[in-house]
């Protein structure tokens, strides 16, 4: 049996301090043998502690194993390797072709592996971002854009719902402005929105992302195709990011209940992992990015036009259409172009002024045949879907003395005509001789009050100016309430029987 390392040091220390092979044995309670054994393996050189390697039962066919491994170039999978073994009368488990086939590929893979030169990048060169699947909201999936600042190790992570050629723009736009600058060099994977295709493994840039470049002083580069080491910092970030930020069972992270708890998450997580020291630099992100700063490119006042969105032309009822829903634009904007993007779950416009591009309107994402109508867009028309109450435009000399009254004149006017009242040119005219021969303001005010109560028989107006002549105004009502009640009180039954 195979002694531990414990129990091997003590039958060594036995035979040192007995020089003698039977005494060693009865000192620690093992064979004579076992003490001449380990002793010998010492006197030559060996390693007392190391164990002897066991038959087993794919040694008669390691030779097929390796040649299996070889020729996939450690591809090749154990189960398959067993179903070969199996027919060649191997009659061991798959658990033994699984241990040899591992053995066999990582001797295989150790003369292979790749080797990295240190990379030290300069202030002011790199950045590098990538992309990682964030949580569910309301049923719909996000995406969390993960940009990192090579030198100063400066992370900042975005949510958003999509990874589109705007959205990606719009983030870098964002991320830039948060750092305060531009570096020399903007590093990504080859996504359909940055690499349209390779021609002789030479990747084709999208025009839009080259023009974006342009526009903020940096050059896109893209690492080699499925080659996450070449961008390994973005990489970690997005690792990082996404366990700290997405709710799994293994974090217990609680889920979010709106896009805007997922967005102060995001900043809240960069703040703190900006301000705590870096385990390799030993140094504080933030600390550094005020350094770098120094050696960044100076950012464009305006934002590149791909990040504002996708271009719509607004129409004639100034509303635009984005996702095959009609979103209200304010007024000024008719015939003009503006641009739509979703930022977060609202749509952004953004169009032309006289101090330049400037949001303009800002909207609830909302679903097709929902159209998202604000009222203060048009101010001339009244909100709602309710009919709309006519307002009386006077075509003739009598209709204008008559609505110059006032206001009860237009409400009398609007009421008589939506209940079918006769003779309403003759009241009209009547209206006006009162006014003439009486008070204006009392007339108009007593044609509000016959619009009100809904007379508009031939004597009800005089009716209602010999009442306002004579009797209270109409404001003096008793209201019921405690003190008043139309209830027939017990007073008079005071005396009864007495």
């Amino acid at each position: 049996m195979t002694k531990s390392g414990r129990e091997i040091v003590e039958i060594l220390e036995a035979f040192d301090l007995t020089r003698c092979a039977h005494s060693a044995a009865q000192l620690v309670g093992v064979d004579e043998k076992t003490v001449v054994r380990y002793v010998a393996i010492r006197d030559e050189g060996g390693d007392p502690f190391s164990r002897s390697r066991r038959p087993r039962v794919t040694d008669p066919f390691v030779d097929k194993i390796e040649e299996l491994v070889e020729k996939s170039q450690a591809r090749i999978r154990a189960d398959v390797v067993h179903q070969r073994l199996t027919a060649m009368g191997f009659t061991g488990n798959e658990r033994s072709t699984r241990r040899a086939v591992a053995e066999a590929k990582a001797a295989w893979k150790a003369g292979r592996r790749r080797s990295y030169r240190p990379w030290s990048p300069e202030p002011g060169m790199w950045i590098q971002f990538d992309w990682g699947a964030g949580p569910v909201i309301a049923g719909r999936r996000t995406s969390l854009f993960c940009a990192w600042l090579s030198w100063s190790r400066f992370r900042v992570v975005l949510p958003v719902w999509d990874q589109t050629l705007p959205t990606l723009v719009s983030c870098l736009d964002a991320t830039l402005r948060r750092i305060g600058g531009a570096p020399t060099y903007v590093l990504t994977d080859n996504a359909k929105t940055v690499t349209v295709e390779h021609v002789a493994g030479v990747a084709i840039r999208h025009p839009e992302i080259v023009a974006a470049g342009r526009h903020y002083g940096c050059k896109v580069e893209t690492c080699e195709p499925f080659d996450p080491e070449s961008k390994g910092g973005v990489e970690a970030t997005v690792k990082v990011a996404k366990a700290d930020l997405v709710p799994t069972s293994a974090n217990l992270a609680p889920a979010y209940g709106s896009f805007a708890e997922l967005e102060d998450a995001c900043f809240d997580w960069c703040e703190r992992v900006n301000n705590r020291v870096h385990r390799e630099t030993r140094a504080i992100p933030a600390v550094r990015l005020v350094e770098e700063r120094r050696h960044l490119h100076v950012l464009p006042t305006q934002p590149h036009a791909v990040a504002l969105g996708e271009e719509r032309l607004v129409n004639d009822d100034q509303t635009v259409s984005f996702g095959s829903v009609r979103y209200s634009t304010p007024p000024g904007h008719v015939a003009t172009k503006v641009w739509c993007r979703v930022a977060g779950d609202e749509l952004v416009i953004v169009g032309r002024t006289r101090a330049g591009l400037a949001e303009i309107a800002r909207h609830r994402l909302s679903t097709p045949g929902n159209p998202s109508i604000v009222d203060t867009h048009y101010p001339h028309h009244p909100g709602g879907n309710l009919p709309r109450p006519p307002r009386p435009r006077p075509r003739t000399c009598e209709e204008a003395a008559f609505l110059e009254l006032g206001e009860g004149a237009h409400r009398w006017l609007i009421e008589a005509g939506a209940a079918g009242a006769v003779r309403v040119r003759a009241k009209m005219r009547k209206a006006v001789e009162l006014a003439a021969a009486l008070d204006r303001q009392q007339v108009d005010h007593a044609l509000g009050l016959a619009a009100i109560a809904g007379r508009f028989d031939d004597g009800d107006l005089v009716s209602i100016l010999d009442h306002l002549a004579t009797a209270a105004p109409p404001t003096d009502v008793v209201f019921v309430d405690e003190s008043h009640s139309v209830q027939p009180g017990t007073g008079p039954w005071e005396g009864f029987g007495s």
